[in-house]
């Protein structure tokens, strides 16, 4: 099938990477490993982070005139390289979707939203006109596939039809994740480059350090690990970002000489920084899922999270990960401590989730899933 692909708050090939522009590629690939056909749409933003009036009559006119050009080239174009579906990824209040549902009524075919988005508390203010608008959307789409229960719980209310909802997941691209057999070179290496005592559990961590959300994870996480200096261990973040001077305060504050930090790594030294760890712990404030939380998961580490928005459906609580309520961080600290103090608890979680991301969170699952629900669709 041939494909417009469409993302509003960042396309999959935007200079500055974030999470939205990985999971917007990882929808890309999986929708090509389905057989597919399928070709960027626009490179617009529709993204309004002020939520300014003058800014969202820009965006929306800016967004009817690549929905009038689109709807002319394929009317006017050669028949067999008419788009037959219109697939949006990540449409909400900041990033609505103007192009898609104008162009798919004009040429006819199914029209498709991956992780819509609806906060009823966003009706009111400076969104209003975003949450309408996404509102709008995510009604008059045939399909939403929802990454989460969360997600679920929010747009079943906008939908008629209990199979347009159909929940997919998060997932990831297992294979720079995989089991490469040298942890222990690994280990090694990173010993010597950061005055590591490798005989010591290695907590890890990987976030940007942005104000808001992240910055708040951060500290709660200091406030969990101030109480674990009565144990030996170490941490190791990775990531960089405005609040880096904020957060490293923190941390070194809470436990002072226990904590390198590595700055921003790319893929492949992010994976042998989870490879050579013990466990992954994120107090994930707000979190949507977390794609880190994936990818420790897919080199094999247990996760310490909480049970908040999207975290449970990323991390199995008993199975590959332990998992406590948000916004108390001495529960966060008695769950690390456990698998501080417990080897063969953290092994036995480690080995389950590799097992389940190789198995049902990989893109090549995820592609046949797509693949399926995407069968159903009547046809243009």
């Amino acid at each position: 099938m041939r494909i417009a692909f469409y993302a509003p708050l960042k396309s999959p090939f935007h200079d500055t990477p974030s999470g939205d522009r990985r999971v917007a590629a990882l929808y890309l690939e999986a929708l090509a490993r389905g057989g597919h056909d399928v070709a960027l749409a626009s490179d617009l933003r529709s993204y309004n982070p002020d939520g300014n009036d003058a800014a969202w009559r820009a965006l929306r006119n800016a967004a009817d005139a690549v929905a009038s050009r689109l709807i002319r080239d394929a009317e006017s174009g050669d028949p067999a390289r008419r788009p037959e579906l219109w697939f949006t990824y990540h449409c909400y209040h900041k990033a609505p979707d103007w192009v898609g549902p104008r162009v798919s009524r004009a040429l006819g075919i199914p029209y498709v939203i991956a992780e819509p988005s609806h906060a009823p508390k966003r009706a009111q203010g400076v969104w209003s006109a975003g949450y309408e608008a996404a509102g709008e959307a995510i009604v008059g789409a045939d399909l939403l596939i929802c990454p989460t229960r969360f997600d679920i719980a929010c747009v079943s209310a906008l939908s008629s039809s209990p199979g347009k909802v159909v929940y997919l997941p998060p997932f990831l691209d297992t294979g720079p994740y995989r089991d490469t057999g040298e942890r222990p070179a690994l280990r090694a290496r990173l010993a010597r480059e950061h005055d590591l005592d490798s005989s010591l559990p290695w907590l890890v961590v990987a976030a940007m350090m942005r104000p808001g959300d992240k910055h708040a994870s951060y500290l709660s996480l200091a406030r969990s690990l101030e109480q674990l200096c009565d144990l030996g261990w170490q941490l190791l973040v990775a990531g960089d970002g405005p609040a880096e001077s904020a957060i490293r305060r923190a941390l070194e504050t809470a436990a002072p000489g226990r904590t390198r930090f590595l700055g921003r790594l790319e893929e492949a030294a992010l994976a042998q920084l989870f490879q050579a760890g013990d466990l992954y712990v994120w107090p994930g404030v707000n979190e949507a899922y977390g794609m880190a939380l994936l990818e420790a998961q897919a080199s094999g580490l247990p996760v310490v999270s909480v049970i908040s928005r999207g975290i449970p459906d990323v991390v199995e609580s008993g199975t590959t990960g332990l998992l406590g309520r948000p916004d108390a961080p001495e529960v966060l600290a008695d769950l690390v401590r456990r698998l501080i103090v417990d080897a063969p608890l953290r092994t036995r979680l480690g080995k389950a989730a590799r097992l389940r991301s190789s198995r049902e969170r990989s893109i090549d699952a995820a592609a046949a899933r797509l693949a399926g629900a995407l069968a159903r669709l009547p046809r243009a």
